[in-house]
């Protein structure tokens, strides 16, 4: 791998990090909404979803 692709998918990463702390901050903020677990993990996984198979091609 280039050091190119590693600094980009360490920036996906910290991205990544940082959207599901928000996530998490939000519905621990207004917990009538979701728990934040729950929210967390989804916005985690819509995030992969998305990365994913721009990362695989």
């Amino acid at each position: 791998m280039s050091s190119l692709v590693l600094l980009v998918v360490l920036l996906l990463v910290l991205v990544t990090v940082l959207g599901v702390g928000f996530m998490a901050y939000l519905a621990h903020r207004h917990p009538a909404a979701a728990t934040p677990l729950v929210v967390a993990t989804g916005g985690a996984a819509l995030m992969v979803a998305c990365v994913v198979p721009i990362a695989i091609r």
